[in-house]
């Protein structure tokens, strides 16, 4: 019985030794592709109430600017508020997708940018103020 159970120890050693290792995943981190990157920019800096702003998401993999995003949504709300406003974003090109906006109100308010891009999803936030 020992001579056995040796036996089938060292053959499951060999077999173990000589198995096709073909399937593991052998890519090395170059092959990674890069992280799609999102900028938030206002056209006007300053934003005043009652007059039309411009929000621009700047969508970039890299040193490339990704002008074939699936998906580029803001959403947009005022500080204290619950209701939040999603807004689907046009593509200009060039990696810029934007909306167009009026805010009636003056005061803090926080815009999220939605992009799915290149198999990826990314949320960048920001906090802007509407003056009067």
């Amino acid at each position: 019985m020992k001579k056995f159970f040796i036996g089938f120890v060292v053959l499951i050693g060999l077999l173990a030794g000589c198995s096709d290792q073909s399937g593991l995943n052998t890519s090395n981190s170059s092959d990674t592709p890069q992280e799609v990157k999102v900028a938030i920019k206002f056209v006007p800096e300053t934003i005043t109430a009652n007059q039309n702003a411009k929000i621009e998401a700047i969508v970039t993999q890299g040193k490339e600017k990704v002008s074939d995003a699936d998906e580029v949504k803001f959403e947009i709300w005022k500080s204290g508020q619950d209701k939040h406003e999603m807004l689907n974003a046009k593509n200009e090109g060039k990696g810029i997708y934007s909306i167009t906006k009026t805010f009636k109100d003056e005061g803090q308010y926080y815009v999220t940018a939605h992009v799915t891009a290149r198999d990826m999803h990314t949320m960048p936030n920001q906090k802007f103020t509407v003056e009067k």
